[in-house]
Parts: C-alpha cells; sequence; structure tokens
C-alpha cells in the first residue's frame, strides 16, 4: 500500500479520504489556499501545503504546481477527489509522467468519457442504449436543427465539453430552436470554451438512475447497485437514494450489466458512475459516464456496507476487487440530503458568511454526516457553498425516509441562510414519499415545496416569546434568594391589577407587537400570548439552550441560540431569527412610580440619558441597559420628571431589580 496520499482537494471530500488513509495507515497531505488555512482537511491530515491564492484557478487547479508538491513531500499517490482536477486528463499524465499513481481512472478511459458526444460514439459502438439523438461534427445551425425536426420536440440542446447544466437548454418548439441553441453555444464558450453541441430526444418524465461500477487492472469489474438522483435543481443533484425506487431484480442486472459494458468498451479501471435516463416505460439509455468518485457516492456505502474509497486505493495499489458480483448485496435503504448555504426563495442563489451555529444531528448507525467545515468557519465566495451531506439509513424506504426528516430537524445552522427548511419540506411531501419523482420533482411541486416565511413566522413567533419570558424568569429568579417574591418574576410585576407586556419582535425586516400576560408565579407560571388575533396558552421550561414548550396543549422541544443580532429557534424543521427591539419594563401608568422600573434580567448600565429632576416627555428613552448582548430602552410612559437613578453607567444589576424612579407630571411638585 502507498506510503503517504496527497489529496489534491478541499472541504468535505478531502476529510472524507483522509479518514478512510488514516484508517488504512497510509500518511496524508492536504492542500490549503489561503481561504482555507485553519480548514478542517488541513487540520486533520498528518500535512498541509500552502498551494496558492483563494480563487480554485489560482490554487486547486494548478496541476503542475500540485505535482511538484507531492514530489516535494514524497508522495507517491495523488487522490483528487471529485471536482477541481478529478477529470482532467492532463492531470493525470502529469502524475504517470512523475511516476506518481493516479487514484483514478487511466489517462485514455478520461479522455474517452471527456466530451459527451464522442463518449456516445463509443457507447454506440459498444450496444449501450442511447437516448435518440445527433452527436456528429455538422455544428451548423441549419444541420442541428433538422436533426432536431426529425426526431421531433421536445429536444434538449447540450454543450458536448459539459457539465453541471451548463451550456443545456430545453428546446420545446422548432421556433425556440435558433435562440436557445445561440445561447447553450454562448453559454458553453463562456463555461468550457467550447461551444461543440450535440442534440438529444428530450425525455417529459425522465428518472436520473445511475449505476456505480468498479474495475480493477486485470479486467474484472462489477457494479455496486444504483441510485435515484432524479431530484435535482438546475441540473444539479439535491436528494439522492439508494437503492431506486421500483426496480426490478431484471432492470437492476440490465442496467448494471450495461454499466459495465460502457467501463469495458474503454478499459476502465477505479470507481466510476455510469448514469442514465430511465424512461417511465422501463426502457434506459446512456447519458455519459463521470470518471471518478461520486458526491453521493455515501448511500452506495451504506446498502452495501462497502468503503468506495478503500476500494479506490487498492486498486490504484493494483490490487484485485476486494469483492465478486455474486458477493454484493443491497441491505436497506439510504438518502442523502446535500446542505447547502443558498437562498431556496431566491432560485437557490449561494450564500456566503460565518457558520456562527453548527449542530449537526448525532451520528449513529443511521446517521452519517460527512463535512469539511466546523463552527466558526467561513462559507466563501471562492468555492461551492456545500456545508454538508447529510446520509440516514434504515432497513426500507419509508423507516429511512423517516430517520431524513428528523434528522433535518435536529440539523441547526445559523450565520447563513440554508436549504435546511426547504430540504425538510421535500422530504416531507406526499409526492415524494408516494416515489411520484422525475427529473422535474422540483419545479412540478414548487408550491408544495417553497417555504412560507409568513406562517412560519406566526407559528414560531408564541415560541419566541415564551423562551424571552422563560429566560427571563429564570435569570431573575437565580438572582434573587426569594424566588417567591414578585421582585424575582422579572415579569413587571405590580400591585392590584394584571399586568400585559408587549414585546416587539423584529423577524427580518418586520416588527411584530406580541402581548404577554403571566398566569401565577415560579416554575408554574403560564402565560397568555396573543400574536395578531390568535391567543396561545404557554407554559415551558428551559435547560441550557432546550426549550420544552406546551402551546394549547401540544409539547414541543425547540433549540434556542442567543448571539449578537439576537435568538434563533429551532423547531420541528423550521427557525425563526428575531431579536426583542423594546422590552417592555411597565408601560407605567399614574399609579406606576410605586412599582417603578425593574430589569428584565442581569445585565448592564449602558447609558443615562436624562439628569435626575430632568423633565422628560413621553417616550423619551431615560436608560438603556444591555443583556444578551441587546440593548434595552427604557421610556417614559409619561410626561414627567425621573426623580432618581438607582445605578450608574457601567454597573451591572441582577433581573428584577428596580432601576429607577419616576414620577408623572402631575404628581412632580
Amino acid at each position: 500500500m502507498f506510503t503517504k496520499l496527497l489529496i489534491a482537494n478541499r472541504g468535505e471530500i478531502s476529510c472524507r479520504i483522509i479518514k478512510t488513509a488514516k484508517r488504512m495507515g497510509v500518511l496524508t497531505v492536504a492542500l490549503y489556499s489561503d481561504a482555507d488555512q485553519q480548514a478542517l482537511h488541513v487540520k486533520m491530515a498528518d500535512e498541509a501545503v500552502y498551494v496558492g491564492p483563494s480563487p480554485s484557478k489560482d490554487s486547486y487547479l494548478q496541476g503542475e504546481k500540485i505535482i511538484q508538491i507531492a514530489l516535494q513531500v514524497g508522495a507517491d499517490a495523488v487522490h483528487p477527489g471529485y471536482g477541481f482536477l478529478s477529470e482532467n486528463a492532463n492531470f493525470a499524465n502529469l502524475c504517470k509522467q512523475n511516476n506518481i499513481v493516479f487514484v483514478g481512472p487511466p489517462v485514455a478511459a478520461i479522455e474517452a468519457m471527456g466530451s459527451k458526444s464522442a463518449a456516445k460514439n463509443i457507447m454506440e459502438k459498444a450496444n449501450v442504449p442511447l437516448v435518440p439523438g445527433y452527436h456528429g461534427d455538422d455544428q451548423s445551425e441549419a444541420g442541428l436543427k433538422s436533426h432536431a425536426d426529425k426526431m421531433g420536440y421536445p429536444v434538449l440542446l447540450k454543450a458536448a465539453a459539459g457539465g453541471g447544466g451548463k451550456g443545456m437548454r430545453q428546446v420545446w418548439s422548432s421556433e425556440e430552436f435558433n435562440d436557445a441553441l445561440a445561447a447553450a453555444k454562448r453559454e458553453a464558450m463562456s463555461s468550457f470554451n467550447d461551444d461543440l453541441m450535440l442534440v438529444e430526444k428530450y425525455l417529459t418524465q425522465p428518472r436520473h438512475v445511475e449505476i456505480q461500477v468498479f474495475c480493477d487492472n486485470f479486467g474484472d469489474g462489477v457494479y455496486l447497485f444504483e441510485r435515484d438522483c432524479s431530484v435535482q435543481r438546475r441540473h444539479q443533484k439535491v436528494i439522492e437514494e439508494a437503492p431506486a425506487f421500483g426496480m426490478s431484480k431484471e432492470l437492476r442486472a440490465q442496467m448494471g450489466e450495461a454499466a459495465l459494458k460502457a467501463a469495458k468498451a474503454i478499459n476502465y479501471a477505479g470507481a466510476g458512475t455510469v448514469e442514465f435516463l430511465l424512461d417511465s416505460d422501463g426502457q434506459f439509455y446512456f447519458m455519459e459516464m463521470n470518471t471518478r468518485l461520486q458526491v453521493e457516492h455515501p448511500v452506495t456505502e451504506m446498502i452495501t456496507g462497502q468503503d468506495l474509497v478503500e476500494w479506490q486505493l487498492r486498486v490504484a495499489n493494483n490490487e484485485t476487487l476486494p469483492m465478486a458480483q455474486d458477493a454484493l448485496g443491497i441491505h436497506g435503504h439510504a438518502f442523502e440530503a446535500r446542505i447547502y448555504a443558498e437562498d431556496p426563495n431566491n432560485d437557490f442563489l449561494p450564500a456566503t458568511g460565518t457558520l456562527s451555529l453548527l449542530q449537526p444531528p448525532v451520528e449513529s448507525q443511521h446517521v452519517r454526516v460527512d463535512t469539511g467545515v466546523v463552527q466558526g468557519d467561513d462559507v466563501s465566495v471562492f468555492y461551492d457553498p456545500m456545508i454538508a451531506k447529510l446520509i440516514v439509513w434504515d432497513e426500507n424506504r419509508e423507516k429511512a425516509l423517516a430517520r431524513l426528516t428528523k434528522a433535518l430537524t435536529e440539523y441547526h445552522i445559523d450565520g447563513v441562510v440554508t436549504n435546511i427548511e426547504f430540504l425538510y419540506n421535500l422530504a416531507n411531501s406526499e409526492p415524494f414519499k408516494n416515489e411520484q419523482i422525475d427529473t422535474g420533482f422540483i419545479e412540478k411541486n414548487q408550491e408544495l415545496l417553497q417555504l412560507n416565511e409568513a406562517q412560519d413566522v406566526q407559528t414560531l413567533l408564541p415560541v419566541a416569546a415564551l423562551y424571552l419570558m422563560l429566560n427571563t424568569q429564570q435569570n431573575s429568579n437565580t438572582s434573587q434568594q426569594d424566588s417567591h417574591s414578585p421582585w424575582a418574576q422579572g415579569n413587571a410585576w405590580r400591585a392590584n391589577e394584571q399586568h400585559i407586556q408587549t414585546l416587539d419582535l423584529l423577524v427580518g425586516e418586520n416588527t411584530y407587537a406580541v402581548q404577554v400576560s403571566q398566569i401565577g408565579m415560579g416554575a408554574k407560571s403560564v402565560f397568555s400570548i396573543t400574536v395578531g388575533q390568535q391567543n396561545y396558552h404557554c407554559s415551558g421550561e428551559l435547560a441550557q439552550n432546550q426549550m420544552l414548550s406546551t402551546i394549547n396543549g401540544h409539547k414541543t422541544l425547540a433549540n434556542v441560540t442567543a448571539h449578537q443580532d439576537g435568538y434563533s429557534i429551532f423547531s420541528n424543521g423550521k427557525v425563526i431569527r428575531f431579536n426583542n427591539i423594546q422590552a417592555d419594563l411597565g408601560d407605567i401608568e399614574d399609579n406606576a412610580a410605586d412599582a417603578g422600573f425593574v430589569a428584565p434580567m442581569n445585565g448592564t448600565v449602558v447609558a443615562i440619558l436624562v439628569e435626575p429632576q430632568q423633565s422628560v416627555e413621553k417616550g423619551q428613552t431615560l436608560m438603556v441597559m444591555e443583556a444578551m448582548k441587546m440593548e434595552h430602552s427604557l421610556k417614559a410612559p409619561a410626561d414627567g420628571v425621573v426623580s432618581e437613578f438607582y445605578f450608574k453607567a457601567g454597573e451591572l444589576v441582577d433581573g428584577g431589580v428596580e432601576l429607577l424612579a419616576f414620577q408623572p407630571s402631575e404628581k412632580a411638585s
């Protein structure tokens, strides 16, 4: 086996490869750019070497420089991961020229599958079924259009050198063809510096089903069954599962044998994926072959019990395949959900920021998290915004799907917008549960999957208000000797009348007035919370960052984090981020001077804005205190004067203590 492995990649896949290499006793070398100096993959590796500035073209795509680093550190093998240089024939050739093992297929195999049109020619000769289409040399507008007209619309225009949905256009009629072709060619040239196009018959309800193949250097090959990757946005996968639903043993064997036929046609070695379109009539057609490890390989590992990275290293070390076809079997069902920093409500645009909170679900035999980041890391503008891959397994699809939805509710991320709630809505939707899935799933179910922010806010505002009240009460009780004293309640108590507080909660750019009244004292307090026209009967208890709430008889466990911008509450797959912009400490009226102003929680007096005995107007800010990294302004409830301040700026105060004495104007002397 190799003694030292250089990983020509970053992030999640680098961490994944390092784990297997360490288990096998292989030393690892990581690469890092300016943006990745403190990255997780750098900390996990035995060694790490600087490769260049943050942009990929100046670092992780610098093939010749990476080879020099490999020689410098004495690496005898290079694993390219996926993306970057993983399917770059020139880089694989550089490895060969420098007597470094490239953990991937032979150069000729990469070259053969590097062009979609060339690949289809090879597959056609190997009798691998193809989607009807044209992938020839005549690239004239008239020639391409003629072939499209003959096969009938809709058709799909695809860049021959394409990938990731770039240079692709669906064309639904002859009249649209020329404009679509021009647009696809422009995008292809911009993305790949190559505008060679092919035209395929567009299947309207296909599924994307791919076969994992593995071949060694001795002519043997196996397939490790299939993955369904139909759920996509912008031709990029969102949720994958293995095995594919609705597959008969006969169809699985046919597709597996076709995939092996494709691999052997190019003398393949190593891990590869043959992607097919599976039509509703059971016919399948070759789409392309990826000559690398796939992002979604964990679902195959979960159902087969095999480590595909270990297989890669063993094959690259010129060993035979670890298992024969008849020894491989499918055990249970697995899903992978890709956790991205992106905005599903804004066409899935990538997001950047700092992961101020990163709390994944607990890993077990049923739940696996593959990631390359930790809490506090930045999601950079320079790289793909994938935060992690959440993988779940159970004995059948229904149980595995239940695992997925539960794990998504337990995945809490703050600091950047993510697609977690979208993934939850998708996995929990009836069409997905009922296997009504094809490659147009997201577009067809947009209304069902879209995030209803207004509904989420209405649902979670009472939870937010309850948390603020319980937190204030808890802080007050811990700071007072007599927990039964009304001063220990932190609820702006006053004698002889019920007090209704108004919390102004800022959610996004909107402020919501939430009214709260307290019934009873101490740990058994119940709160009546009104949001709009809806009233909620609420109680609960706090334990560190968790709150068990009972709202109108419905018990729910929520996770709460406090940060400099306010609070975040995660509950049942939904999240609300809010700030209490004005703590109502009493709405003091004529009789309020006797009750006084009290601190809502432990905090610090930040500023005193008026002088004692100075006349003030109703609504004027008198004092500012800070608690939980937020400022709370105490305002005059009426015209009058502050007769005395009990604390100075900078002093610490306990929750529930009286802060100042105020006299309305009619009582001023």
